[in-house]
């Protein structure tokens, strides 16, 4: 059989082996192990499932990784999050929608030191949501933009998904961190103006907050300065070169410990912030393996090359290619977890990308963004089911419908980024 062939049977496999419920990196650890010994032999296969498990727990750039979720876990447990809510509640006093616009901005703050989606969700929905429905907002809309909101730990730096696209493509973790940075920003800005507009259509979904004086807005800033602090000492240090990415993580995680620290925290919040480090650690590490070991088979399949010639057969330019990968990340965005994602399909579709000369920091950040989509798009948006389960007495419609408006916005984010690839390579200029 042709390895070719092959390679599409497994492909077809852990499909089907996902649709039955198997967890994505043992389905993807399974077919890497099994289509390999088809190809090579099983001795290699053994050899290959000996060793990669050691290269990944081994490599020096996946360290980041539980530095990042350190950094959020303990943001979460010490209270920062509960004062940045805060500070932006009264920052928007005042303004229609204000507190939903609030949660919004706290999301994406939260998220320039948590780097995870489900993370941000969960904490901010645990901090704001409770302030808004006392306010009397909509269910929906509470929810919908915190649902929105969360998403962008996806893309803010540093960000995880941006750091295992860097480390699966060999590309530079800092110009994926600084790719991201505008485009992150600009998402936190359209679902802004995404509320402003929600409001201005249906005025009854929310009422005006209480009005806070200019002293007061500026004492507030009090409570981002944390947060700042974190994420300026990160970005520009590993902007300026003054330390890696992942010693960056490093040196986030031990600045946010301090600050745990000196707010209070001791034995049993410490031990709690890292059982919950250690678990959400483990769950990546894993996929990560399976990753790889799919990887190696994928490679020796030679099925992306295959499917990069029929591309150079139909004659498609490069941008149409772009845009049928993106609609294939949007449709999988449906029913996937967004990590599960970028190590199952990177190293099938980057090859395609080499081969037709795509910028491989833009194609990271357009693909990110359009899997940052399916975690608010029905049926399996993960981001609405975090949310789900923080709230139980919300439906799920309800949540779906709130977050409508904001995946409209994130098409109108993406639409740019693919008109203006300027937005994610500015800083190569």
């Amino acid at each position: 059989m042709a390895t070719e062939m092959i390679g599409a049977i497994g492909l077809a496999s852990l499909l089907v082996l996902m649709v039955i419920r198997v967890p994505v990196a043992l389905a993807m650890l399974l077919v890497g192990v099994g289509g390999f010994s088809q190809i090579i032999g099983w001795g290699a296969a053994v050899s290959m499932l000996k060793s990669v498990p050691v290269e990944v727990l081994t490599n020096y750039s996946f360290s980041a990784v539980p530095m990042f979720i350190l950094m959020g876990v303990l943001a979460a447990h010490s209270g920062m999050a509960g004062k940045l809510f805060e500070s932006a509640r009264v920052i928007c006093g005042g303004w229609k929608g204000g507190l939903a616009i609030a949660a919004i901005g706290s999301c994406g703050i939260f998220s320039a030191i948590s780097g995870s989606s489900l993370a941000t969700a969960s904490t901010m929905t645990r901090v704001a949501l409770p302030e808004m429905e006392r306010h009397g907002y909509h269910r929906g809309l509470a929810t919908g933009a915190l649902a929105a909101g969360g998403t962008l730990g996806i893309m803010i730096p540093p960000s995880i998904a941006l750091l295992i696209y860097a480390i699966l493509t060999e590309q530079s973790v800092g110009d994926m961190f600084m790719a991201g940075l505008i485009p992150g920003l600009l998402g936190l800005v359209l679902y802004a103006l995404t509320v402003s507009v929600v409001m201005r259509l249906k005025p009854e979904l929310a009422v005006a907050g209480e009005s806070t004086a200019w002293r007061a807005k500026l004492a507030s800033l009090g409570g981002l300065v944390p947060f700042l602090a974190v994420f300026l000492i990160m970005i520009l240090g590993i902007y300026f070169g003054v330390f890696t990415p992942t010693e960056g993580a490093s040196v986030g995680a031990f600045a946010t410990l301090v600050y745990a620290l000196v707010k209070g925290m001791r034995g049993n919040g410490l031990w709690a912030a890292v059982q919950e480090t250690l678990a959400l650690s483990s769950v990546v590490f894993f996929m990560l393996v399976g990753a790889e070991t799919l990887g190696y088979f994928i490679s020796v399949s030679r099925i992306s090359f295959s499917i990069s010639d029929l591309l150079y057969g139909l004659e498609l330019s490069p941008f149409v290619v772009v845009l049928c990968i993106l609609v294939m990340y949007f449709l999988l965005g449906m029913f996937m977890d967004s990590i599960a994602m970028l190590v199952i399909t990177v190293p099938v579709v980057f090859p395609i990308i080499q081969s037709l000369g795509i910028d491989p920091v833009w194609f990271g950040i357009v693909t990110v963004l359009t899997v940052e989509l399916g975690l608010i798009t029905p049926p399996v948006g993960m981001n609405v089911f975090v949310i789900k389960a923080m709230a139980p007495h919300v439906g799920l419609g309800e949540i779906f419908r709130g977050v409508a408006p904001f995946i409209a916005s994130d098409l109108v984010r993406l639409v740019l980024l693919l008109a203006f690839p300027v937005l994610t390579t500015w800083f190569l200029i």
